[in-house]
């Protein structure tokens, strides 16, 4: 199937059957998600994946209860950096430019802009930013999963602080931005399933100058 094809199967699954993803799939996805594109390449950004129905059971609560958290195969927790620090860009920047075989001060340059930039900004600023990247890989994760014919919730009904605490995310400069349940469709019991995909026209939403 084409790409819009595969868009046009997707869509916000509401209820799924409890199916396992098999791993294939899943690493496809995952490898996906990898290779979203970034500012200044930083990934500033984990991405926590679930499948324990333990832990799954427990972030349900804090998530709306929303029945996707428990029937899903796995659930992606994507996580953003706090702030940015000069030794966090340091540390990308030098693993890139280690797997390219050049100088570890090819990107001085660049380095102490960006961190002239951002070392000025507010750190409310920096986990947004960082936040905003976050969203672009679970976009990238989104149409990998319908490439793969994997159903695909993202979420944002929940209490990130609370999920925080229970992830214990903070100890690790991190907060919760975004979830992406997978899994498979219940199509029986979900009301959306067999809806009209509705997008506004694309005069309404493209302004062309």
């Amino acid at each position: 199937m084409s790409l819009i094809e595969n868009l046009n199967w997707r869509y916000a699954t509401k209820k799924m059957s409890g199916k396992i993803v098999p791993e294939e799939k899943l690493e496809i996805i995952l490898d996906a998600i990898q290779l979203a594109p970034t500012s200044s390449g930083l990934q500033p950004f984990k991405v926590l994946v679930i499948s324990d129905r333990e832990l799954l059971a427990k972030i349900q609560p804090v998530a709306m209860g929303q029945s996707q958290i428990t029937d899903c195969s796995h659930l992606l927790v994507f996580a953003a950096w706090e702030n940015y620090t000069l030794e966090k860009i340091e540390s990308v920047f030098n693993y890139t430019l280690s797997e390219r075989g050049l100088p570890l001060n090819t990107m001085d340059d660049y380095k102490n802009n960006l961190w002239g930039m951002y070392g000025q900004l507010p750190e409310d600023w920096h986990a947004n930013h960082a936040a905003k990247q976050a969203y672009i890989a679970l976009g990238i994760g989104l149409t990998a999963a319908a490439e793969q014919k994997v159903d695909a919730t993202p979420m944002e009904g929940f209490d990130p602080n609370a999920l925080d605490e229970l992830l214990n995310l903070k100890e690790k400069g991190l907060e919760s931005s975004a979830l992406l349940a997978l899994g498979y469709r219940d199509a029986e019991n979900d009301w959306l399933a067999n809806m009209k995909k509705v997008r506004k026209p694309k005069n309404e939403l493209f302004i062309k100058l």
